[in-house]
């Protein structure tokens, strides 16, 4: 198998970017899937969110970015088929270093090492569209974007979208939208129903139908250092995750189908 990389990227912070990387990846591996989840985001609330402590200096993924091995940053979870790879407060720096020397292309020649031993790989990026998130962006085959159901989010999902045109244009044409997260719905209001459809409008086809709803269970697993269907697997927002995992797993295997039809 080789792994298909996807990168959770949003430039809003208070997206739901980090509990859907963390859920996501932890709901396709309840589904048999071998999944690596990369940190890469320096606040490391995936490392945390799964009951990581953040790493020592010069370990998880900078260590990764510096050219060390990556089978040697992987740490298992408590879920038999989700692997992550942490990061600490030492990614930060990486933002200054990688300014001062543009470089894209190196999270994906880390990740290559890796790339059979898994069926996805998901990248937790920043809240901004730095040289962290581009190269997120440049490594994945696609791209998934949380968004919540909320007016002005819809400002930062067009200035995200003239990003992964840029990288499409230049260090990876490859890269695709994999689809539109809709988050924190709530559908007893107008505006989160009227958001919604604005973007199925904007963007037909790309827009999951499985939302994730408002729910406490789903905000308070972090802090408790396990996936949502580890805290409560009967809750809406495991239920829901669970759904989105499905739905993404089907939109890949149609998309693939039709590939090769056309090949």
């Amino acid at each position: 198998m080789t792994a298909r990389v996807v990168a959770l990227a949003n430039q809003k912070g208070g997206v739901g970017k980090t509990t859907t990387a963390i859920n996501l990846a932890a709901s396709l591996a309840m589904l048999e899937k071998m999944v690596l989840l990369v940190d890469f985001d320096p606040q490391g609330h995936s490392s945390t969110g799964l009951g990581f402590a953040k790493p020592d200096h010069n370990a998880g993924s900078y260590a990764l970015m510096k050219g060390a091995p990556a089978h040697t940053l992987v740490l298992r979870t408590e879920v038999p088929m989700l692997q992550v790879i942490p990061t600490g407060k030492d990614l930060a720096q990486l933002e200054f270093e990688l300014f001062e020397m543009p470089q894209l292309q190196e999270l994906r020649k880390g990740l290559d090492a890796v790339m059979d031993e898994y069926d996805y790989i998901l990248i937790d990026s920043p809240p901004a569209l730095g040289m962290i998130t581009l190269n997120a962006l440049t490594a994945a085959d696609e791209v998934i974007v949380p968004m919540p159901c909320e007016f002005f989010a819809l400002d930062g999902l067009a200035e995200l979208m003239e990003t992964v045109r840029r990288i499409q244009a230049g260090p990876n044409p490859k890269l695709q939208l994999g689809g539109i997260v809709l988050t924190m719905a709530d559908e007893r209001t107008n505006l989160g129903s009227a958001v919604a459809q604005e973007v199925r409008t904007a963007f037909p086809d790309k827009v999951f139908q499985t939302r994730i709803p408002r729910n406490v269970r789903l905000a308070e697993a972090p802090s408790h250092g396990k996936p949502v269907a580890f805290y409560d697997l009967k809750s809406k927002g495991s239920q829901a995750y669970i759904d989105l995992a499905r739905e993404w797993m089907e939109m890949g295997a149609a998309n693939a189908a039709m590939t090769k039809e056309g090949a």
